[in-house]
């Protein structure tokens, strides 16, 4: 199973090619891809998005959020803050959600490698322009 950041599925909705969309594909035709509700709340905020999309995204299955999250998604953005990284609210909240559950996530936004950094964040692929890298989180 692997969660799929915004960046990513925005390129596999517009078509885009990329390791990171090849895998997506595959995983959703697998029915391994589970949904970050952060993620679906960004997908599901294009207003060009069409309803059909809109729909079949809005059944992928739904990642919990379990007691304590709220605290530990805050406190995991102070400890990337703290190192004085890059820590958007939104990928605070999509990093806690897959640390809580174990679940690798798909990205092309490195921002993402200083959650993986600073926590353990899973992170398959980080797709740049230069092209795709291997993340291993825990080897920093």
């Amino acid at each position: 199973m692997i969660a799929v950041d915004t960046s990513s599925w925005i390129a596999f909705l517009q078509g885009d090619a990329g390791k990171d969309t090849e895998l997506l594909d595959r995983a959703l035709r697998d029915r391994q891809v589970l949904m970050a509700p952060v993620v679906l709340t960004e997908v599901l905020s294009d207003p060009g998005l069409s309803s059909e999309v809109a729909q079949t995204l809005s059944e992928l299955p739904l990642i919990d959020v379990g007691p304590g999250y709220w605290r530990r998604a805050g406190e995991l953005r102070a400890k990337v803050l703290g190192r004085r990284r890059k820590a958007r609210l939104g990928d605070a909240l999509i990093a806690q959600t897959c640390i809580d559950h174990g679940i690798p996530l798909l990205t092309r936004d490195r921002d993402f490698q200083a959650f993986a950094e600073a926590a353990g964040l899973d992170l398959l692929i980080v797709s740049t322009a230069e092209g795709t890298a291997g993340i291993n989180p825990r080897a920093g």
